[in-house]
C-alpha cells in the first residue's frame, strides 16, 4: 500500500513541513538529536535538519525514502534515512527530540505499544512532538484514515504520557494545504511535552 501511495515523482504531502513544526520551533535546540517516525517523503525531517538538529528518520516505503533523500539533497542538509517499519526500528537508541507527525495509521492496540516505544526512544528531559487529527476529522474527509479510533484526543495523549510536562496541548480546526494528501478544513491536535528527568 505505502509503496503505491508514494510512487511517482510528486510529493504527496508537499515539501514544506507540517505547519505544526514552525509553531513549536522555539523549543528546538540546534545540535540536538531528533527522530522522525514514519517520516514519509522527508518534509519534516529535512526541515528539522535545516534547523541544525542531527536527525534520523525512517519509513517503510522505499519510494518515500528515495524522495526524502532527494529533498534533503536539494535543501543541502543531511538526514540519516532508513527504510524500515515500526517493528524494525531500534527503539533503544534515545534522542533529544522524537516527532510523530500524522502517524495515525496505527489503531488503538498498536498505538499503545507505539507510545511505549516513543517513551523509550526519548532521553530524560527530551522533547516529545505529536501532531495529528482529532476524531471529528473523519467528518471532514480532508486527510487521514477513515476510523475515528485512530485519531487523538488531548486526554488520550496526556494519559499516554503521564508524568510528562505538557508545554502545548491544542485541539483546533484549521485550513490545511499540505499537498494533495492533506488539503482543506481539518481537525488538528498539537501536543508538545517534556519527558521527566534531567535535560
Amino acid at each position: 500500500m505505502w509503496e503505491e501511495r508514494y510512487a511517482g515523482e510528486d510529493y504527496l504531502f508537499g515539501t514544506a513541513p507540517a505547519d505544526f513544526l514552525p509553531r513549536v520551533a522555539g523549543w528546538l535546540v540546534p545540535e540536538q538529536t531528533a527522530l522522525c517516525i514514519a517520516d514519509g517523503e522527508g518534509r519534516n525531517s529535512v526541515w528539522l535538519a535545516g534547523q541544525g538538529l542531527s536527525v534520523a528518520a525512517f519509513d517503510p516505503s522505499g519510494n518515500a525514502v528515495a524522495k526524502a533523500r532527494r529533498l534533503a539533497g536539494e535543501k543541502g542538509v543531511e538526514v540519516a534515512f532508513h527504510v524500515t517499519d515500526l517493528d524494525g526500528w531500534d527503539w533503544s537508541v534515545a534522542h533529544d527530540v522524537v516527532a510523530g507527525i500524522f502517524i495515525q495509521f496505527v489503531g488503538p492496540v498498536e498505538r499503545a505499544e507505539l507510545f511505549r516505544r516513543i517513551d523509550r526512544a526519548l532521553k530524560p528531559g527530551g522533547l516529545l512532538l505529536i501532531h495529528g487529527y482529532a476524531p471529528r476529522q473523519v467528518g471532514y474527509g480532508t486527510g487521514g484514515p477513515p476510523d475515528p479510533e485512530n485519531m487523538y484526543t488531548l486526554d488520550l495523549l496526556r494519559g499516554a504520557f503521564a508524568g510528562y510536562e505538557v508545554l502545548r496541548a491544542e485541539d483546533f480546526d484549521a485550513d490545511v494545504d499540505e499537498g494533495k494528501g492533506h488539503s482543506g478544513r481539518s481537525a488538528l491536535i498539537d501536543f508538545v511535552a517534556r519527558k521527566p528527568g534531567a535535560a
